[in-house]
């Protein structure tokens, strides 16, 4: 694993050591932000109230008088000297900070000797300074239990024997024994064994699935009922899991639009503040009011509003099997107008599937569907195995076959009980009077092949992707919240795009190439519109990656799946509404959280400024609104 995603899971695996499974840690991590919260509102208004009683009985006046002036300075500097020290190195560099007006009001108390009033100012800057930083650790703590660990350690097969040795060790290729409660260390594929796994900590989905030879598993998902042995395809950072660490570090690092608008805002509102204090200082010559705008007026609150609660909503997010890369995606999917969407492996399964079996000439549908298998069975075509598949579904015997011939172009053709089968294409030159009919089916977006005994056809077969059931509605539902222009982008045939688009009720464009598809979300986003892009094949990556949002399938290519901006941990349509109603939650929270901050600030600034409130009551009153912002933010986990 990269140092990066070392570095990102330090604290994820501490916390993840605490939980048994990966929701049991989502629900710790939001019981205990919720719980610290309380405790530190609590805590701060019994101190709160303890600072009132104290100015209104002149505590602070009498201990005043007896202890020297230099313990109180010593004492302030104490206990603000890492927020003194990063508002001297923004000064020098030319910036301001949270904590520039704050300072500002301690210097002008204890200038004019309220050293009591400095030493609350400084103290309470340095408990905003805890509270932020609890909080955003808390938010972070929160998102990074939703996901489960794997296991520090793996059974190796080497030898002929089994050996234990860190997940770092292993290598692609080699064989991994896993037990039963035990998590899969690695990405790969079933070569042994049969068992019940639960991959709901990866992708969110509650229901455990049944694998065997063939299956392929992942990190982090829990082998329930049975042993496997797996070989490994990925480890260590190259897993989903090792993935999905390196995106969240990014997601951390993402800074939304939204958030550079507060650093904008910041830009003005301090020299706004600064404006207000002076004023006071000139128009009533109190310095100890002007100290109390400064504190009361702090912009920690401000600074928080952001990203506590897009830490929250990335964990929220990851809890229901979407993995958003970054904030500014969240903001940009809020305001999305334009959805347009790849077809095969987005909106259909991607795996071609019987959809008709037509006999003809007296012949029954069992007797076509049992010799088009037969004649299919050692075929590696994808109509093959859809074949195969339907006369496995329906329970049909399949007679034996003597020779088997691929025929590249046309089909297949194999002797069966002295007779000759074959399966292919219809013979395009006309004469052929099953054209009319076939023509007909392919005009509904269907592969039509015909079954032929000793050349006489006796059935046709139709072949089609299938559509993903939850897709109609989850689009319908898209379109309930906004994303009024929904359109399918599509390199298939324009028969097949049709008969899909007509099944969804979307307009389509087919025949694209990926450059036709980056032409059309640039074409939209030239209007000045929000594009959202979903594919999940390595011809879709470029659209993705030019979208507003992209938005790659979990079952895609690597290539989508890296330049995709949230990535669907399970292949479930009904995600994407889901995003949009996280993303939209989020920006109302991160609304409501600088309206507060506004609010607040302003009528304390006014209340200082009239001189209704002291610089040791405004200091104890600026964390108020970080505590507000928590559990505002927080309502997002519990979505």
């Amino acid at each position: 694993m990269s140092q990066g995603c070392e570095r990102c899971g330090v604290d994820v695996l501490e916390e993840a050591e605490k939980a048994r499974e990966g929701r049991s840690g989502a629900g710790s991590g939001i019981a205990e932000v919720g719980a610290r919260a309380s405790a530190a509102f609590a805590g701060l208004l019994m101190l709160v109230l303890l600072i009132v009683v104290g100015e209104r009985l002149g505590w602070f006046h009498l201990l005043e008088s007896r202890i020297p002036w230099p313990l109180w300075a010593g004492g302030t500097l104490l206990a603000g000297l890492p927020a003194f020290r990063d508002v001297a190195r923004a000064a020098r560099r030319g910036r301001v900070t949270p904590h520039t007006l704050m300072t500002a009001g301690v210097l002008a108390t204890a200038l004019v000797g309220e050293w009591s009033s400095a030493l609350v100012l400084a103290l309470f800057m340095r408990i905003g300074e805890e509270v932020e930083r609890l909080t955003v650790e808390q938010a972070r703590r929160a998102m990074r239990s939703l996901l489960a660990l794997r296991p520090q350690r793996a059974r190796v097969l080497r030898s002929g024997e089994e050996r234990e040795v860190p997940v770092e060790a292993v290598q692609p290729g080699e064989v991994v024994v896993v037990r039963p409660g035990e998590r899969i260390p690695v990405d790969g594929e079933v070569i042994e064994g049969h068992a019940t796994v639960d991959p709901s900590a990866l992708t969110g989905e509650a229901m455990p699935v049944e694998v065997g030879p063939g299956s392929r598993v992942w990190a982090a998902s829990i082998c329930q009922l049975g042993s496997l042995r797996v070989r490994a395809t990925s480890v260590g950072a190259d897993t989903t899991f090792g993935r999905i660490l390196r995106l969240v570090e990014e997601a951390e690092r993402s800074r939304p639009e939204v958030q550079r608008l507060a650093d904008r805002v910041a830009t003005w509102y301090l020299p706004a503040v600064a404006t207000v204090g002076l004023l006071v200082l000139v128009l009533r010559r109190d310095p100890l009011a002007m100290a109390a705008v400064f504190a009361v007026a702090c912009t920690c609150a401000f600074a928080l509003a952001t990203p506590v609660a897009m830490l929250a909503a990335i964990g929220a997010a990851a809890r229901r099997g979407l993995l958003i890369k970054g904030g500014r995606f969240l903001e940009a999917l809020a305001r999305a107008e334009v959805l347009l969407v790849d077809k095969t492996g987005t909106v259909t399964l991607g795996r071609p599937q019987v959809a008709d079996v037509i006999p003809l000439d007296g012949w029954r549908e069992e007797e076509v569907l049992a010799f088009a298998a037969a004649a299919e069975r050692d075929s590696e075509h994808p109509l093959a195995e859809a074949v195969r598949a339907l006369a496995r579904e329906r329970g049909v015997r399949v007679p034996a076959v003597e020779t088997f011939e691929a025929l590249p172009g046309i089909g297949v053709r194999a002797q069966i009980g002295g007779h000759t089968v074959t399966v292919g294409r219809i013979a395009p030159d006309g004469a052929d009077r099953l054209q009319a009919l076939a023509a007909r089916l392919a005009a509904e977006g269907k592969t039509v092949v015909a079954v032929r005994l000793d050349g006489q056809p006796i059935g046709l077969l139709t072949v089609q992707d299938t559509l993903r059931p939850e897709a109609r509605d989850a689009l319908q539902e898209l379109q309930r919240l906004g994303l009024r222009r929904v359109e399918l982008l599509t390199g298939d045939r324009p028969e097949a795009a049709a008969a899909v688009a007509r099944s969804l009720g979307i307009p389509f464009r087919a025949g694209l190439l990926p450059e036709d598809k980056i032409a059309a979300v640039r074409a939209y986003q030239t209007e000045g519109r929000v594009v959202v892009m979903v594919g999940d094949g390595v011809n879709d990556a470029p659209a993705l990656a030019q979208a507003d949002v992209g938005i790659a399938m979990g079952s895609g290519t690597d290539v989508a799946l890296e330049a995709g901006h949230i990535v669907l941990l399970r292949d479930d349509w009904r995600l994407l509404p889901e995003a949009v109603r996280i993303a939209r939650s989020t920006m109302n929270v991160i609304q409501w959280n600088f309206a507060l901050a506004t609010v607040y600030n302003a009528i304390g600034a006014l209340l200082a400024a009239l001189g209704f409130l002291p610089p040791i009551l405004a200091a104890a009153a600026q964390v108020v609104p970080d505590v507000g912002i928590l559990l505002n933010s927080a309502r997002l986990l519990r979505r």
